[in-house]
């Protein structure tokens, strides 16, 4: 089984999905140390990406995913997954890849953008990235959790989760 913890930046995606990695000890990669150095300076400087920016990113994380289910290893990633094509070529590196989406109110999440001074993405791209966001359609696996709950809690809901998928697998 493939998590792919998917939001719009400041959501909380990366630090759910690094706790709930730690604990059942599975690989974790942060999507965006895969984004090429000129997608970064592209964002840094206020301009969102296109999807010709997106496409060679987006089949190196299934790559990666690709790369561990071979090892038969299950894995966590953090990464933005905003459209449902982008969450089709992650769902091309390995069968088994579920989604749980950090979503919440945009105040709650442009207040935690401005609060980190350690990323990249401006709080300005927030917009863009909202406008950008599909939902994930009935059709997909996975599940909404809600931002404005704590760490601790989203923490423990992702791991109930995640244990409803593994065991599904299983039988």
């Amino acid at each position: 089984m493939h998590f792919v913890f998917m939001g719009v930046a400041g959501s909380g995606k990366t630090t759910v999905a690094e706790y709930v990695a730690k604990r059942l000890g599975l690989p974790f990669a942060e999507a965006d140390a895969f984004h090429p150095r000129a997608n970064i300076e592209k964002m840094a400087a206020g301009v969102p990406l296109t999807d010709d920016d997106r496409w060679p990113w987006l089949r190196d994380l299934a790559a990666w995913i690709s790369a561990h289910d071979a090892l038969g290893e299950s894995t966590v990633m953090a990464c933005s997954a905003l459209r449902r094509e982008y969450r089709d070529v992650l769902r091309e590196g390995a069968p088994g890849v579920c989604f749980l989406h950090m979503q919440g109110p945009a105040e709650v999440i442009l207040e935690r953008m401005a609060a980190r001074a350690d990323h990249f993405m401006p709080p300005a791209l927030l917009e863009s990235q909202l406008a950008t966001l599909e939902r994930l359609g009935p059709d997909e696996p996975g599940r909404e959790f809600d931002v404005r709950s704590d760490v601790d809690t989203l923490t423990e809901q992702a791991l109930e989760y995640v244990g409803e998928c593994m065991r599904a697998a299983d039988a």
